[in-house]
């Protein structure tokens, strides 16, 4: 690794920290200035019950004393506090668990979209203008078009109500599978669309012409050039969509009952859940920022000639 690489490399995680520090100032403040409070759904709670909750989770301190002490929590322990609705909970407990079944969800539906993806891709831009073309191309406008919640819903009807095919609780044994499905559909109809783009772009280059005609095998052309090149711009997608199938599945957790961190996330909001929210928020807003980092870096491993500022 060379001194410009590590200097970006550096760079980039200092930009990272600066993120994810405005997304835990701006997600503290917003939630400590929305009308009410976690408390008022309380039934029949008298006002020194409210006070003797707000002292016991710290909530009667000035506002600045609070942010500070979190923002300080989170750095050197990465405690997001207690949950004020799942009593003898911890915030990062309650996320953790519902990560493990929402990290198996997204890598798995990522790794479909992105094989998947690809193969279409490829195969759309060497039979361009032929039927099979035309036929992905429907199918991904189709799937690109259509939120993740419609094609969820449209899914639960079919297997699940009409044909009986799948149960359409994420806890029973394949329950998992439809959520997978409808989670991978819209990422693998634009990795299709990049990759046709992408890589029609790239056997039109004067290197691939000039390797044609020095007698160079078609598929060593395909496989060794055009198929490396072209897969550029899906690595740049590639890392945001990791965490967008992960951050997106929150409405899709929620049609098909996946014990995720989307319900919990939907859960706190409806029950007032400050700590819950806004830890709920920031792990996923550092995911994000990590998948952006890890997606940048990595245009250089595919590709020496990309230079780093």
């Amino acid at each position: 690794m060379n001194s410009k690489t590590a200097f970006y490399i550096v760079k980039r995680l200092a930009l990272a920290l600066l993120t994810v520090w405005v997304v835990i100032t701006v997600t503290f403040f917003v939630m400590h200035a929305v009308p009410g409070g976690p408390f008022l759904s309380e039934k029949a709670i008298s006002e020194t019950a409210m006070k003797a909750l707000e002292a016991k989770y710290g909530m009667d301190k000035p506002l600045h004393v609070q942010y500070f002490t979190y923002l300080k929590d989170i750095v050197t322990k990465f405690d997001f506090g207690p949950s004020l609705k799942q009593r003898g909970r911890t915030v990062i407990d309650i996320i953790s668990d519902g990560m493990k079944t929402s990290v198996k969800l997204g890598l798995v539906a990522a790794f479909i979209a992105l094989v998947s993806g690809v193969v279409l891709g490829a195969i759309a831009a060497l039979r361009r203008n032929k039927i099979i073309d035309k036929i992905i191309m429907v199918l991904t406008t189709a799937f690109v078009s259509m939120p993740s919640f419609i094609m969820g819903v449209l899914l639960l009807i079919l297997f699940v109500i009409q044909l009986k095919w799948l149960p359409g609780n994420g806890n029973a044994k394949g329950g998992l599978l439809l959520p997978i499905i409808t989670l991978s559909l819209y990422p693998m109809a634009y990795i299709t669309r990049l990759t046709r783009s992408s890589m029609l772009d790239v056997l039109g280059q004067d290197y691939i012409r000039t390797a044609k005609a020095k007698g160079v095998s078609k598929w060593k052309i395909i496989f060794g050039h055009a198929m490396k090149n072209s897969l550029i711009p899906v690595i740049t997608y590639f890392g945001p969509m990791l965490a967008y199938i992960v951050t997106g599945s929150i409405v899709v957790e929620q049609i098909f009952a996946v014990p995720g961190i989307g319900r919990q996330f939907v859960s706190s909001i409806i029950n007032r859940d400050y700590p819950m929210i806004m830890g709920t928020t920031i792990v996923l807003a550092i995911l994000i920022v990590v998948m952006n980092l890890v997606s940048d870096i990595l245009y250089k491993v595919v590709d020496p000639r990309i230079k780093l500022d």
